[in-house]
């Protein structure tokens, strides 16, 4: 039989065949005089082994101690069923969550790439009169925060997020401090900045005061640094000044 036909045969494409060949459960067999591989009829049956093994989820390279195996006892088959079953299962329960958070995206109309325990708290960023680009920027540095920050970070951020989704002034003061601050360029004066450093840290204040305790300090962790240097490549000089001012303040505002 050449290639073709044993690949039609076992219901399998000449293209899967070759890369049996290539992985080496399926020895090549000899080349006739022309070049043409020549299969045997046992050829075709271990083909069909192999496609009953892979249709149970075996994968290739654990196939070799069944196909080769001739004298498994039953004992032996029933352990080599109860390890591919657990990991099947496994992969069932992988998939189970992951449709679960797919259900929960959709639910609450959250783009796919944002932390699942962000998603119940952030369709409001995107409320008309956010600015587009800064909800892009606050997406970037939530996906920051969660991934890098530990457990207190976390939890801190999702209360800030909770807050600002339960408080409709306070997110409308969001806004209207992320549309002045997106507006900054080199046109701004230093009156509007210390305006808006100001108007921001009494808003800080009113968001913060409910959520920090000194029993629980926030540790970001490595998110702090990596957030350090995503404002560095993403805003302008006059961001970066507001910033600055805004971290001075904080820090003369810290207890000793």
């Amino acid at each position: 039989m050449r290639s073709a036909e044993i690949a039609r045969l076992a219901g399998v494409t000449v293209r899967t065949l070759r890369h049996y060949h290539q992985v080496g459960v399926l020895a090549e067999p000899p080349r006739t005089s022309n070049g043409y591989r020549e299969y045997s009829v046992t050829d075709l049956v271990r083909l069909l082994r192999i496609r009953q093994l892979s249709s149970l989820g075996m994968p290739l390279d654990q196939m070799d101690s069944v196909l080769d195996d001739v004298e498994t006892d039953g004992l032996a088959q029933g352990q080599y069923l109860d390890d591919l079953d657990q990991e099947l299962l496994q992969q069932i329960q992988q998939l189970t969550a992951q449709r679960k958070v797919i259900a929960h995206l959709r639910a609450h109309q959250a783009a796919p790439d944002l932390p699942a325990e962000l998603v119940p708290f952030y369709p409001p960023f995107d409320m008309a009169g956010y600015p587009e680009r800064v909800a892009q920027m606050d997406r970037d540095q939530a996906i920051l925060w969660s991934h890098f920050s530990d457990e207190t970070g976390k939890a801190y951020l999702m209360a800030v997020c909770q807050k600002l989704s339960e408080d409709s002034a306070l997110l409308a003061s969001s806004a209207d401090i992320s549309r002045r601050f997106e507006a900054l360029d080199s046109t701004s004066s230093e009156a509007q900045i210390a305006e808006l450093v100001d108007d921001f840290t009494a808003f800080f204040a009113e968001l913060d005061s409910p959520l920090t305790t000194d029993d629980h300090p926030t540790d970001l962790g490595r998110a702090a640094d990596l957030l350090d240097k995503y404002s560095t490549e993403t805003y302008n000089p006059q961001q970066r000044k507001t910033l600055s001012v805004l971290a001075q303040r904080f820090s003369q505002n810290e207890p000793p």
